[in-house]
């Protein structure tokens, strides 16, 4: 079994440093993919992006426990909906059911006013992120949800109040799936607190392999 933590859109794979460490201490490894890395040397869009990812969970010949933050929560569903055997578990963080358009558009005038070193230190370009960013503002993410049918975890920090009613709704729509709140935490859980996700995924990891 492999286990995969999978970043956010503004991260790349130190984002989960701390949770990392915390999960080494229970002798629980991970994978921690770099998705700018993986898809480097060609142009980035939401579609190319999934076809790079489905590639490297595809290498590993055993099952897969997913834990996606965000854009990596996305990325983790749609793979589940194509590949459903290849999946075990799946920890969705902060995952939206629907894209906030307005909100998409309002951070894409944001980035567009950001230096590049900003983009350069998750190791994207700022041009690439921006198509990144703008390619998803179509996504349909709560279509096929009925095709998951592995046990799914759902977390949300107690002060993301962008995507709680999302989690609330991916909860209601995907089927053997647990809601649970991560406190003192907004969007980013794996960095506001590392160590209280880190023993939730702990615990859902150990509970579905015994």
């Amino acid at each position: 079994m492999k286990n995969i933590l999978i970043h956010g859109l503004g991260q790349n794979e130190t984002s989960w440093n701390m949770v990392e460490t915390e999960l080494n201490i229970h002798n629980m490894n991970v994978e921690k993919p770099n998705l700018y890395s993986i898809i480097k040397d060609t142009k980035i869009n939401y579609s190319t992006l999934y076809k790079k990812f489905a590639e490297y969970c595809n290498r590993f010949n055993e099952q897969l426990n997913l834990c996606g933050l965000s854009l990596g929560g996305i990325l983790a569903l749609d793979y589940a909906k194509e590949f459903p055997e290849k999946v075990n578990s799946l920890i969705l963080i902060g995952t939206p059911y629907k894209i906030p358009k307005f909100l998409f558009k309002l951070q894409g005038v944001i980035f567009h006013i950001m230096s590049k070193s900003t983009f350069e230190k998750i190791g994207c370009t700022k041009r690439n992120f921006l198509s990144l960013v703008s390619s998803m503002s179509d996504l349909d993410i709560g279509t096929n949800l009925d095709k998951i049918d592995c046990k799914t975890l759902i977390l949300c920090g107690i002060k993301d109040n962008q995507n709680m009613e999302n989690a609330k709704l991916l909860n209601e729509n995907i089927k053997n799936s647990y809601f649970k709140t991560i406190g003192n935490a907004s969007h980013e859980v794996n960095v506001d607190n590392p160590k209280e996700l880190a023993n939730i995924i702990y615990d859902f990891w150990r509970e579905i392999q015994e």
